[in-house]
């Protein structure tokens, strides 16, 4: 059953060596992101599973240990999944957005259950992610996620995808779902206009929802901006 979830925006930018310069500005999100963790370790699960946008349709599973790196950003900055289980050997390769997840574990020392990544790709439908959602909820008796994803990339025009009037409503709106827990608004989400919009969570989101049906959480917004013209979003579910 979901015992508690934390929602947190994947841009590479998280990590202050890909940042460089510029990695003062998205302090206030990472000050959130650590925050949000605290409150997973907190809810003492007995599994953490990841779930992140990926260019696969998915899904696609990662082990504990799987290794990532931030080199196609121009760092060699090198991280895993959570600790590497003892005598455990990851096959593949983190996609970014679980790289970035790495980060955040690594950076709050995690190592308070067995972490699971899930990458889900965005051709997947909401039924598909809420079935996906239902069968990570049934994997243990505490299960915590982690899901990543940001909103929309069309909130100014500098934006990568320039300025769409339709992007800023639609983050409220995921904003507003996220600090409710609203799984019907979550479940709802027009993923063909998040498709227009440069939305990478979408999936994710609707995968939260599935894994929430019946856990009866409350939500919490912690962090809600859009510094590079793209929407980051952080939220607690416990």
């Amino acid at each position: 059953m979901l015992v508690a979830a934390a929602v947190c925006p994947c841009p590479p930018l998280l990590v202050p060596e890909v940042a460089a310069g510029a990695a003062p500005e998205l302090d206030p999100a990472r000050t959130a992101c650590a925050d949000a963790l605290g409150l997973l370790a907190a809810a003492r699960p007995d599994l953490l599973v990841v779930v992140a946008p990926a260019d696969e349709t998915g899904p696609v599973p990662y082990a504990q240990g799987t290794p990532g790196s931030f080199s196609g950003f121009g760092v060699d900055r090198q991280v895993t999944l959570g600790p590497v289980a003892e005598g455990g050997v990851a096959v593949g390769t983190l996609p970014p957005s679980l790289a970035v997840a790495g980060w955040l574990l690594e950076r709050a020392g995690w190592a308070d259950a067995p972490i699971e990544g899930l990458a889900v790709g965005e051709p997947l439908t909401a039924e598909r992610c809420i079935q996906i959602g239902s069968e990570i909820a049934a994997r243990a008796e505490r299960v915590a996620l982690l899901v990543m994803g940001d909103a929309s990339a069309c909130r100014t025009v500098k934006a990568p995808g320039y300025l769409d009037e339709r992007a800023e409503p639609f983050d409220v709106q995921v904003a507003r779902a996220l600090g409710a827990a609203d799984l019907a608004a979550l479940k709802g989400l027009d993923a063909g206009l998040a498709h227009e919009l440069k939305v990478s969570g979408r999936a994710p989101w609707q995968v939260l929802a599935g894994a929430a049906e019946g856990a009866d959480l409350s939500g919490t917004l912690l962090y809600e901006d859009a510094p590079y013209g793209v929407g980051y979003l952080v939220a607690t579910w416990s």
